[in-house]
């Protein structure tokens, strides 16, 4: 498989694939596969945490007498999820252009951590 299409499966399934390239062996020496691998974990882990906290606040918000905020709160909530998820799909079709598109921190972090 060449390197562009690692470094996009890198980000199918978030963590858990950049995981996967980064254990398989002939990837795993790779910077460019290295890279979007690291990226594709620090990304999904933002996303994760992201939605654990919304949902904390969102609930929070639900039971909160008078305020009745969960419509807006629940569109905010969609709007980021598709602004999310058309990260993700950028981030795949950079990868397979052979691009290293950095986010702007995770990306630095993703850098140090495969080897500039």
């Amino acid at each position: 498989m060449t390197n562009n299409v690692a470094g996009a499966l890198c980000y199918l399934v978030g963590f858990i694939t950049g995981i996967v390239f980064l254990v398989l062996e002939p990837y795993n020496k790779n910077r460019f596969v290295r890279f979007h691998a690291f990226q594709s974990i620090f990304f999904s882990a933002v996303c994760i945490v992201f939605s654990m906290v919304w949902s904390w606040i969102f609930v929070s918000l639900l039971f909160t007498p008078g305020l009745g905020m969960w419509g807006l709160m629940s569109l905010i909530f969609l709007v980021l999820r598709l602004a999310m998820f058309a990260a993700w799909v950028f981030l795949m079709y950079k990868a397979y252009n052979n691009e290293e598109f950095k986010l702007p921190i995770i990306g630095d972090l993703a850098a140090k951590q495969a080897g500039a």
